[in-house]
């Protein structure tokens, strides 16, 4: 699991079925970091600090195994400081 902050919704109009409607959101672990896309499976918003799975767990977090993900949102942090 990772801690991150969501930056921004990424839009793609164009993307493989399996896919469906779910959010895409751009993600940073840290000011600077390398940014990511995360399937955003809780409703996020930019500015929230999340934690994200990887791998296995990123796709059964956004609903199969099948899922084509390999980085999922599952939660929203109330309360970090970034160090």
């Amino acid at each position: 699991m990772k801690i991150m902050r969501v930056e921004k919704a990424l839009v793609s109009t164009n993307r493989v079925r399996e896919l469906g409607h779910r959010p895409l959101l751009v993600v940073r672990e840290k000011n600077g970091g390398t940014p990511s896309v995360a399937v955003d499976a809780i409703g996020c918003i930019p500015g929230d600090w999340v934690i994200c799975v990887g791998s296995s767990a990123a796709r059964e977090a956004a609903g199969s195994k099948e899922f084509p993900s390999d980085l999922t949102i599952v939660g929203i942090i109330d309360h970090w400081q970034e160090s």
